[in-house]
């Protein structure tokens, strides 16, 4: 019998807008004027908060930091997609999914500072805690795109996580069970071809990352992953796919680490300067500032009202988190186990 072929496939890439500002109108999201400020303003509070926290952190003020740099609009393109009801599954570089979303910032600078009390999350938004392991998350994720599902419930999760997330156990597993059983869960990866100092061609032969979707079952997409536009559609788009119960969806945003992986890291010892430097032309802020100008929606006035709100927010956030009462040591012991045991008593003793 004659070799056949079971299976071929291709993998598509958005790009929406490109570098000088220019938007291709046949693919253009139906979005206001109004949104699209909306969102350059998230990207520009984001970068704003981004730098403070930076500084904050070499001041001592804060603790490790993972910056969000030169990514900001695959995080806000992707979670102005989702809706309030939809559930948020944040690894630890998602600054401006929690932005997007109305998270109070100053508990996010809480966070940072080593106070836990900064993800106790509000009861009014569907985001689950920042996950410092890397890919374990993914699993969560899903589970509760399964919980969705079950409860016949019209939502869809989103998990986010990087190129390296990919190389984790974790990652298939989730993206197996989710194909399988059609999980409402929209997959999120930030291609920022680190994963801290491993390039993405060290960690994988294939072409593209979207691709890993295929053996699974379902659809991957690639995205220009500083094109805001494009990372809403093609989010948008995996929403209600999922919300019709088509099933999950990969989307992989090609974007770049400007900044080290933490302020732990010190990326000049294994990237040169030439290749970060080839990236800033496609800043995400920039081009979309370039798209507004053309369109009459961007002008000096806006700029630097935008630039003096952002600051103030954002001096507002570090004042609020600085005055917050400090926590007892006590809380370590008292949140492990449903009650304390003999020895944690007798450890709190010491406090």
């Amino acid at each position: 019998m004659p070799e056949q072929t079971i299976e071929s496939f291709s993998i598509k890439r958005l790009e929406i807008l490109s570098e000088t500002g220019d938007a291709d109108a046949a693919l253009m999201p139906p979005l206001s004027e109004e949104q699209i400020k909306e969102l350059h303003e998230l990207l520009f509070v984001t970068r704003t908060f981004d730098g403070r926290a930076l500084n904050l952190q070499r001041e001592g003020r804060l603790g490790t930091y993972a910056p969000v740099l030169g990514q900001e609009a695959s995080q806000v393109g992707s979670a102005y997609a989702f809706e309030k009801t939809d559930w948020l599954f944040p690894s630890f570089r998602e600054m401006a999914v929690f932005m997007t979303i109305g998270y109070p910032m100053n508990m996010i600078f809480q966070y940072w500072s080593g106070d836990e009390r900064g993800l106790k999350i509000p009861d009014d938004l569907n985001i689950f805690p920042i996950s410092i392991p890397v890919g374990t998350h993914i699993l969560h994720a899903v589970g509760a795109a399964m919980a969705m599902k079950y409860k016949g419930d019209k939502k869809a999760a989103g998990v986010y996580f990087g190129d390296g997330g990919t190389s984790e156990g974790d990652f298939h597993e989730g993206m197996n069970f989710a194909g399988t059983f059609k999980a409402p869960v929209v997959f999120i990866c930030q291609n920022n071809h680190w994963a801290i100092s491993v390039p993405r061609e060290r960690q994988t032969a294939a072409r593209s990352l979207a691709q890993k979707a295929v053996a699974y079952g379902f659809e991957g997409i690639q995205v220009d992953g500083n094109d805001v536009f494009a990372v809403y559609k093609a989010t948008r788009d995996a929403v209600d796919k999922a919300k019709r119960g088509e099933g999950p969806t990969l989307i992989e945003c090609v974007t770049y680490r400007m900044a080290d992986h933490t302020t732990a890291d010190d990326a000049s010892r294994y990237r040169t300067k030439e290749v970060s430097e080839a990236w800033k032309p496609k800043d995400p802020i920039v081009r979309l500032k370039l798209f507004m100008e053309k369109k009459g929606i961007w002008t000096e006035a806006y700029q630097k009202e935008l630039e003096e709100k952002s600051k103030a927010r954002v001096d507002e956030w570090v004042k609020m988190e600085e005055s917050v009462e400090k926590p007892s040591p006590k809380d370590m012991f008292m949140f492990t186990y449903e009650k304390p045991t003999p020895r944690q008593l007798k450890e709190m003793g010491d406090f």
